[in-house]
């Protein structure tokens, strides 16, 4: 079983308390389509669960098969610069079939943020950087696609489906949940 090399921070993307019971960290690409499916589950168990559970995202875009995978990240993590990284976030999983450049200006007007500020952050190396951190912790806790979760630092390997991420979370949780 895999073990989370690189701990869940106050420097990832954190929704929740990082000292609740059950920590979650998702590996993630927003143009991967099961990504797309375990979005919307993962929300479910956010309200299932509330301050019980922790979500933390890290980017994990798998650029030969997703092409819009790395400028949404960039996308993301340009709107997080102005605290708004979640609702980016949310809005990159739920307009999937919309990935694109047409797509992200919108996103960032929608946002209340700079277009001419998007398009700079897609050249600029801090935000490269960033992802590229991400995907060197990924990789180094045995992250090979997407979506990848790891429950309290350990790896979630379904045994047939990603619903199996609820009962995992209650077995972690205990009592607690």
């Amino acid at each position: 079983m895999s073990v989370l090399g690189v701990p869940a921070s106050a420097q990832d993307h954190v929704a929740g308390n990082l000292a609740a019971p059950v920590v979650l960290v998702e590996y993630g690409d927003y143009q991967c389509a099961a990504c797309g499916e375990a979005f919307s589950l993962v929300k479910r168990l956010q309200q299932r669960f509330g301050s019980s559970l922790c979500v933390v995202f890290r980017h994990f875009p798998l650029q030969l098969s997703h092409p819009q995978a790395w400028a949404a990240a960039v996308t993301a993590e340009y709107a997080g610069t102005y605290g708004r990284f979640w609702q980016a976030h949310d809005a990159l999983y739920s307009a999937q079939p919309q990935l694109g450049e047409e797509f992200y200006r919108q996103l960032t007007r929608e946002l209340g943020l700079s277009e001419e500020g998007l398009v700079a952050a897609q050249e600029d190396p801090a935000y490269r950087q960033r992802i590229q951190a991400d995907i060197d912790s990924g990789m180094r806790s045995g992250v090979t696609g997407t979506p990848s979760f790891f429950i309290n630092d350990r790896a979630f390997l379904p045994r047939q489906h990603l619903e199996e991420l609820y009962e995992a979370i209650l077995a972690v949780g205990g009592k607690t949940l």
